[in-house]
């Protein structure tokens, strides 16, 4: 039996939109899998773009519409939905950290003493953005394949390497975007997500042997009874 979540304790309505269910979920036709991941994705990624390229703070700054890698999470956080690689804690920690990452990386080739030669191993500070995040993905148990990309486009991306350290937040609200759409699309038919920071730990089943079978006076019994049933066979 899985241990109680806290979100038990919270009204239905929002225990509901955000995950919990005190029964597990019927099964989903593919129909409705395959509806309501194009309208999530539409939904979702329609807003990104709506804030990102309406909001005059963001238009000023140089931030671009959506960050390419966001496209890619659209099909795990709101097609995939059970899949691990889909939930909030890969979501927001794969594209924090590989953002963090590329930046970081990036950062460190712009000490290079000329452009010319910046730009020479720009592939070099892409590759190397991307193998980082996708190890410190690993280390910290928040692997979102999407974030591979955010870490590279860091480095290769004008726009987004202007940015600097901005990357960051932008990141943030992005995937906040992203998750509340989910949250809301993925809860009417579907459940998402399946958790949060950590999966459901279940107690160890209670063994249904009887205890009267493993005691050694019923162990010597049936040896005994197994060898009289022995001697009898060669006795015939």
């Amino acid at each position: 039996m899985a241990h109680p979540s806290r979100l038990s304790r919270l009204p239905p309505w929002l225990s509901h939109c955000l995950g919990y269910r005190s029964i597990p979920v019927p099964k989903q036709s593919d129909y409705t899998i395959w509806i309501w991941a194009f309208i999530g994705s539409f939904l979702g990624i329609s807003l990104i773009q709506a804030v990102f390229s309406q909001a005059r703070y963001f238009v000023e700054r140089g931030v671009p519409s959506i960050v390419a890698s966001y496209g890619a999470s659209a099909v795990l956080i709101y097609g995939a939905i059970d899949v691990p690689l889909a939930q909030p804690r890969a979501l927001f920690g794969g594209h924090f950290l590989g953002a963090l990452t590329g930046i970081c990386i990036t950062k460190l080739f712009h000490l290079l003493p000329t452009e010319e030669r910046f730009q020479d191993l720009l592939w070099l500070a892409g590759s190397l953005s991307c193998a980082t995040s996708v190890v410190v993905m690993h280390m910290t148990g928040t692997t979102h394949p999407p974030a591979g990309a955010t870490a590279l486009l860091a480095a290769l991306n004008p726009d987004i390497r202007q940015m600097g350290w901005y990357y960051l937040p932008v990141v943030l609200l992005t995937s906040t975007l992203a998750l509340v759409v989910a949250l809301i699309t993925n809860n009417i038919q579907r459940r998402y997500p399946v958790f949060w920071f950590h999966p459901a730990i279940s107690a160890p089943k209670v063994s249904e042997t009887p205890a009267s079978i493993e005691s050694p006076q019923t162990m010597e019994a049936l040896a005994e009874k197994k060898g009289n049933a022995t001697a009898a066979s060669f006795a015939v």
